[in-house]
């Protein structure tokens, strides 16, 4: 059986460690690279904050091929999108057909997603798709995922839950409002370790740092002000 080429649109948080999981285990796809956006002005992961360094380590750990597209602090839409063709240009003349999101029920994102890759000839694929996401983060942590909180919106959370590893008491006791597996940007995390790891990702808690920005004003976002708040916390690879 010819498996499908894919390549993953891996975060670094639980909800890509759980789809990649469960892509692995399927015979139809041959997951090859994984591809992360890097914001060039902090070479960090966009959105989480995370080091690159420590990205570097973690998808060594996984033993996948990883590859980086590099944005601006803050690209505009035309910037996005440019680079976004220019990588997947790259990897159809490589061969990938296929393409998977950790992505669970947010209908305007996959619908996005779909479109723009219908016109180079890709398909996506989303293995935790409108899964319950209470029982997606049981299932991670059932299987013995390690994963820690590395930024959180202020609305919800204050300095002192970033740095957290998740635990189930931590997923049973999440303040009202706020989505089990944090689909709606309330809160990311770092996968250091679970059943996709040869060996878990050594790093040390640095600095928390509090940041402001600017409210995209979206249908899903959990910001009602002109600006939000966002707690990070600094992971130092060992």
């Amino acid at each position: 059986m010819n498996k499908h080429k894919t390549y993953f649109n891996w975060s670094s948080g639980k909800d890509s460690a759980l789809a990649l999981y469960h892509l692995l285990q399927d015979e139809q796809y041959s997951v090859d690279e994984l591809i992360t956006t890097i914001n060039t002005h902090y070479n960090r992961v966009s959105m989480h904050g995370l080091r690159k360094e420590l990205l570097e380590a973690q998808t060594r750990a996984i033993g996948i091929k990883s590859s980086f597209i590099e944005l601006p602090e803050m690209p505009d839409m035309a910037t996005y999108e440019m680079k976004m063709l220019e990588t997947v240009v790259r990897l159809k003349q490589n061969g990938f057909t296929h393409t998977a999101f950790g992505d669970i029920f947010l209908e305007d994102l996959k619908t996005y997603r779909e479109t723009q890759l219908v016109k180079q000839n890709i398909s996506a694929v989303f293995p935790l798709w409108k899964r319950d996401t209470k029982e997606l983060m049981h299932e991670f942590l059932d299987l013995g995922f390690k994963t820690i909180i590395v930024c959180a919106n202020s609305k919800f959370f204050n300095e002192d839950f970033v740095g957290k590893v998740i635990d189930k008491d931590f997923v049973d006791n999440l303040p009202e409002g706020v989505d089990p597996c944090g689909e709606n940007g309330e809160f990311h995390t770092f996968c250091f370790d679970g059943p996709i790891f040869k060996n878990p990702v050594e790093f040390t808690i640095g600095e928390k740092v509090y940041r402001e920005y600017d409210n995209p004003n979206t249908d899903n976002s959990v910001c009602e002000s002109d600006t939000y708040g966002v707690w990070y916390c600094d992971l130092i690879p060992n």
